[in-house]
């Protein structure tokens, strides 16, 4: 599970140091991709792998089915950190989720997310009052089934 925030700088090659917490779930591969909000989306393999199995045996006959599967696919990179715990970030991800220097890695659960520093800022600032509806909402619906 991916938990907490962290605020690791991106270098001149498009890297980043793994928080520690990070590292051994990780270790053995990742996948980046795109993602909601303009962030980025980091799974380890084989969540990947397991979270994509619908895609990947749904009909190609179905245009829908292909142009997700294309969305999907183009917009992914496999990396495997370097023996420091850096990761890097293609330059097409790192334009679609607006990279520069500053950056903010998150934990969301099943998956840690790469952000903007200051998307992150304005994102988290804008959720923040409805965090506590949403937490009402969220967990009890769940709990109700």
């Amino acid at each position: 599970m991916f938990l907490g925030t962290y605020t690791p700088k991106l270098d001149e090659k498009g890297r980043f140091f793994l928080p520690a917490k990070f590292r051994d779930e990780l270790a053995e591969g990742l996948v980046i991709t795109r993602s909601q909000d303009r962030c980025l989306a980091i799974y380890p393999m084989a969540t990947f792998v397991t979270m994509t199995q619908p895609v990947s045996t749904a009909p190609a006959t179905l245009k829908q089915v292909r142009d997700y599967q294309r969305m999907l696919a183009a917009g992914a990179s496999d990396e495997i950190p370097d023996k420091q715990g850096r990761v890097t970030i293609p330059p097409m991800l790192r334009a679609y989720a607006a990279l520069d220097k500053d950056i903010v890695v998150a934990g969301a659960i099943n998956r840690v997310e790469v952000w903007d520093a200051a998307g992150w800022q304005a994102y988290s600032a804008a959720q923040e009052d409805a965090f506590a509806a949403m937490n009402e909402e969220i967990l009890t619906n769940d709990a109700g089934r």
